[in-house]
């Protein structure tokens, strides 16, 4: 069993693609709904709420738990790590900002994420030690959770959002663009589009999911943890509201999920 957990629906972008990476392994999913968003939370109240979290999945008899939140892997990944000593902990910072660096042929390499994941810092220090001479330009988008879990992630008010955010940093006036983006936050995959038709066709975006979910699989290969057959399975978990986390929940996982599938715990 593979655990995840997120503070909300947006963790199911990284989900959805371990999914298809690994479509053998059994997953356990869950959202700290009662409690999101995480990205406008102090450190420390971030760093308690991922260790409850992490231990309640770790009964489930883990082989590996991805932490499938950007602030959360910002602010607790060590101390997660420290508590669940036996079993490997992956977060979705390390695999996108290797995933800049590798893809920047320029060096300017910018974050879009939440302002807990801004404010960290844990993008650009990752980046930065992988390319010391990079140019890392960190900046908050807060409205596009909002329209992503409403649905709205195609379109004009999207694009213009987009372009509330994007222009100062990509429009030709901006002088030397970065040539790479990376969508540090699991909601940001929803609003690709619109970010995509803000930035133009030449630069790089980096799905921190794809790039973390591929992560995963070649680290349980290497550890000799990955399932060679079988069916698979998922289990979702989420701390409240049950409707809301099916009918949201479906639009990021790309398939309908009934409330019935959705558990309820208390951390």
């Amino acid at each position: 069993m593979i655990g995840v957990f997120d503070s909300g629906v947006g963790g199911l972008t990284v989900l959805k693609a371990l999914l298809r990476e690994m479509p053998a392994e059994r997953f356990v999913y869950l959202g700290d709904t009662a409690r999101l968003p995480y990205g406008t939370k102090s450190p420390e109240t971030v760093g308690r709420y991922a260790l409850q979290a992490a231990e309640a999945l770790a009964g489930y008899g883990l082989k590996c738990l991805v932490m499938a939140c950007n602030t959360a892997s910002a602010v607790a990944l060590p101390a997660v790590r420290a508590q669940l000593a036996s079993l490997p902990v992956i977060g979705v910072i390390e695999p996108g900002a290797e995933a800049a660096a590798d893809a920047s042929t320029s060096g300017r390499i910018a974050v879009l994420a939440t302002e807990g994941t801004v404010r960290g810092g844990a993008y650009q220090q990752a980046i930065l030690r992988r390319r010391p001479e990079a140019q890392v330009y960190a900046l908050p988008a807060p409205l596009f959770v909002a329209l992503a879990e409403e649905g709205l992630g195609d379109g004009p008010i999207a694009e213009a959002v987009a372009h509330h955010y994007l222009d100062a940093l990509f429009a030709p006036a901006a002088g030397a663009a970065p040539d790479t983006l990376v969508l540090g936050c699991t909601h940001f995959p929803m609003v690709a589009g619109a970010i995509r038709a803000a930035v133009g066709s030449a630069v790089r975006i980096v799905d921190s999911a794809e790039t973390t979910a591929r992560h995963v699989r070649a680290a349980l290969r290497q550890a000799g943890l990955a399932q060679a057959g079988g069916q698979g399975g998922l289990r979702l978990l989420a701390t409240d509201a049950p409707e809301r986390f099916a009918r949201i929940g479906a639009r990021f996982l790309e398939r309908p999920i009934s409330e019935r599938e959705v558990e309820l715990i208390d951390l």
